[in-house]
């Protein structure tokens, strides 16, 4: 055996005996590494495969869409939801041009949500390259596309007359409607349409049809057995649907033969013409007109939605109490003198701060109700309704129970600044788990507020009159006091009568004596 084979066998020994000097654990994480950094790989490679495949329902509003004969790389910007229970929004002002550098955590426009009007951060680098829903544009979908993003400045040119049917790019539903003219060119469509059953666009009990062709059948309360399709393999598309309610209106006797829709369909599809005619024409009204037709907001839908949700399904009632206010005003006045600018408080103040107080010694009063379960809140977070020019909102002031005045005080004044401006985030006016509604400095005397959802309750609070009372000490017998009403509305599925009787006492007493708000 010559000298270089027996060094080789040498070295392969030595390596075994090395391999197996090291601990078996030691193995085991070497290839539990191995086998994570793979695993790892191949996620990343699935995510980027699904992000392209998902391109048309991005989750996080944004599609990234590959160049083409026509486009470079670019950014599909979808309609943000800003807000959990946002379904569509408002485009209002664009805070960049067509061809601005955007930077992560710019602002690239405002939103208007069901909520408020916010500020949409974009948190991707690029330049804009196109605007594709311009100021004003209503009710647009989430994901519903706004933007176009690109890498280089150099690429800006190229969107100058893009469109997402040139681009090949499937639309969300909401575009898909805005994009019907450009469907109905791109679809091969023989402009006759019959009303008799269509053999050629089922197969078996199968229908095809394009989901635009679905969704205007759908609406106009077409079946689809009756029309039929000029597309490919006898594919219904929405040239057939517009060509089937036309010849359905302009012969009826044509109509009459073909088979009849169930009876509801039938009433819709009679009404749905005759309802959007009637909506083209409608003139606009003339200037001598009597009155105004104001455009509802998302904030208004939703302030009407919801009231309407609470006044129909939550069994409401209401207790009222008289507080006298007079050592409230000697303290407000005291402390606001001791401070020399540095801060005022307000009566409002004090409620909060007593109401605080209250919840945290009937607790009951402090919950939600869920459903399944009633949640009874460990803080008083107490929303303070503050009137807008968009609508009601209600800002709300963290674990009040915690706080002092002074800090009651400056939180109260800063939140409602900045929800007139617009500029609360969701997490300022979403939560909560009591409510304040305050109309005394209007010189509303009493009223009966409506439950905001999921809160148990709201404190509705009037102004401060003078009444007379007895007073036996007095020289004339009776004496003048400073009176505040005010009036509990509860939900009885957690708040029973004589809880929220009890919550009353418990805020009153601190009102009448408010120095143990100071403790």
């Amino acid at each position: 055996m010559s000298a270089t084979s027996v060094s080789s066998q040498l070295a392969r020994l030595l390596s075994r005996s090395a391999r197996l000097a090291t601990p078996a654990t030691a193995r085991m994480s070497a290839r539990a590494s191995a086998r994570h950094i793979s695993t790892s790989r191949a996620v990343a490679r699935s995510a980027a495969g699904l992000r392209v495949h998902n391109a048309a329902a991005p989750v996080s509003g944004l599609a990234r869409q590959y160049s083409s004969k026509s486009y470079p790389d670019h950014l599909l910007v979808g309609m943000p939801a800003l807000s959990p229970t946002m379904t569509q929004g408002n485009v209002g002002q664009w805070q960049k041009s067509v061809g601005d550098k955007i930077e992560p955590g710019d602002v690239l426009v405002e939103i208007e949500t069901d909520k408020a009007q916010m500020d949409f951060e974009f948190q991707e680098e690029g330049y804009l390259a196109k605007i594709l829903a311009p100021t004003g544009t209503k009710d647009l979908k989430i994901d519903s596309p706004v933007a176009i993003i690109v890498e280089n400045e150099a690429d800006v040119a190229a969107f100058a007359d893009f469109s997402l049917d040139q681009a090949g790019t499937p639309a969300s539903p909401a575009a898909a409607s805005q994009s019907a003219p450009a469907e109905s060119a791109r679809e091969a469509a023989t402009p006759v349409a019959s009303a008799q059953p269509s053999t050629n666009a089922a197969e078996g009990d199968r229908i095809f049809a394009s989901p635009l062709a679905k969704t205007l059948a759908r609406e106009k309360g077409i079946d689809l057995a009756q029309v039929s399709g000029s597309g490919p393999r006898g594919r219904i598309v929405k040239s057939d649907i517009e060509g089937f309610v036309a010849t359905k209106a302009a012969a009826p006797s044509a109509a009459a033969s073909a088979p009849a829709p169930a009876p509801a369909r039938a009433a819709e599809a009679a009404s749905a013409p005759a309802a959007a005619a009637k909506k083209a024409a409608a003139p606009a009204p003339a200037a001598s007109a009597g009155f105004t037709d104001i455009p509802v907001t998302n904030m208004r839908k939703v302030i009407a939605s919801r009231l309407t949700e609470a006044k129909s399904t939550i069994p409401h009632y209401y207790l009222t109490q008289n507080i006298k206010m007079d050592n409230v005003n000697k303290l407000r006045q005291s402390l606001n003198t001791a401070a020399n600018g540095a801060y005022k408080l307000s009566v409002n103040d004090f409620v909060i701060k007593a109401a605080a107080s209250a919840l945290r010694d009937v607790p009951e009063v402090n919950s939600s109700w869920q459903g399944e379960f009633i949640r009874q809140h460990h803080h008083a977070d107490i929303a303070v309704a503050a009137a807008t020019p968009a609508g009601l909102i209600t800002p709300i002031v963290k674990t009040c129970d915690a706080k002092g005045l002074r800090a009651i005080s400056s939180d109260v004044r800063d939140l409602v600044a900045r929800a007139r401006a617009n500029k609360l985030k969701p997490e300022e006016f979403q939560g909560g788990s009591f409510t304040i509604s305050n109309l005394g400095m209007y010189g509303i005397t009493s009223f009966s507020a409506i439950i905001n959802p999921p809160h148990a309750a709201i404190l509705s609070v009037g102004s401060t009159e003078p009444q007379l009372v007895v007073d036996p000490t007095a020289e004339k017998g009776f004496k003048s006091v400073d009176v505040m009403s005010v009036q509990l509305s509860a939900d009885h599925r957690v708040v029973d009568g004589a809880t929220g009787a009890q919550f009353l006492k418990a805020f009153k007493g601190y009102l009448e004596n408010p120095l143990t708000l100071l403790l």
